[in-house]
């Protein structure tokens, strides 16, 4: 079956294109997809000028200036007018790691043809599960769609619980330099796989909190899962915490979770992040 020509400007759109069994409709996608693997061949048609190999307080610092200045990532137009999608898949949630919709609005004009745009804009779980039925939609795939969002509710559903009255209390850090609680879907991640976030509400943005601020919460587990960082990554961007009751918070007793991979994407692998935290959070 032959599909419209699709550019994804985020990876956890280009996670779900391939759920759907499109990948191979896919022609562009961003600098910061590489999952599944098989796509990591295809034209890149954005860039960054963030290093990703400083430490977090200094990509803290950058991203912070970058709000006054040029955005820290761009959009090659000749590229994307090359490609000639039919689709591209954007988003408005955070113009940090991928490109905002302004930008994408201001590079519209200069293609040939205007393909359909499909903006992502998920903060909860059941949005993010609306926007896989509107890729699904967009691409003529919503029976796919409806199918991919049945099976991820009904793993999630599935996930084995603790049977204590009183689940165990979970931190989940999204940046120790400074310190960002993990916002939006994640909270439901947690309750998904059995715990009681105690950082954040489901729904609301990553925020940054003191370090004696998230001591005084007493989480029973804290979970490092660093946006855009692996496992070896955040290990090493923890150690670098010199704030006491950092120290004291993450010296109790730490469980690490690939963030880049499972918490930090709006898409498919959300489901397997909370069936990875289920049995750590049961210990």
């Amino acid at each position: 079956m032959h599909g419209p020509r699709i550019v994804s400007l985020l990876p956890g759109a280009t996670e779900i294109v391939a759920a759907l069994g499109a990948g191979a409709w896919l022609v562009g996608i961003s600098h910061a997809c590489d999952y599944p693997p098989d796509v990591t061949h295809l034209p890149r048609v954005t860039r960054t000028a963030l290093d990703p190999g400083l430490p977090s307080g200094a990509i803290d610092a950058r991203v912070a200036a970058s709000r006054a200045g040029a955005p820290l990532v761009t959009l090659d137009v000749d590229r994307l007018r090359r490609l000639m999608p039919d689709v591209i898949i954007a988003q408005s949630l955070c113009d940090v790691c991928a490109v905002g919709d302004d930008l994408l609005a201001r590079a519209l004009p200069q293609l040939a043809h205007r393909p359909e745009v499909v903006t992502l804009h998920a903060h909860a779980l059941d949005e993010v599960f609306a926007d896989m039925g509107r890729v699904g939609a967009a691409l003529d795939l919503a029976g796919e769609a409806e199918e991919l969002v049945a099976g991820l509710r009904y793993r999630l559903g599935s996930i084995p619980r603790s049977r204590s009255s009183k689940p165990p209390r979970v931190l989940v850090m999204e940046w120790v330099d400074p310190p960002y609680v993990a916002g939006h879907w994640v909270p439901e991640l947690v309750a998904a796989a059995g715990g009681q976030d105690v950082g954040a509400e489901p729904g609301t943005r990553s925020r940054a909190r003191a370090w004696a601020e998230l001591r005084a919460l007493a989480p029973d587990l804290v979970v490092v899962s660093l946006c855009g960082f692996d496992v070896p990554r955040a290990k090493r961007e923890a150690a670098s915490v010199t704030d006491p009751d950092g120290r004291t918070l993450l010296d109790a007793g730490v469980i690490y979770l690939d963030g880049n991979a499972y918490t930090s994407r709006p898409g498919p692998r959300l489901v397997d992040a909370a069936e990875l935290l289920a049995p750590l959070i049961a210990g």
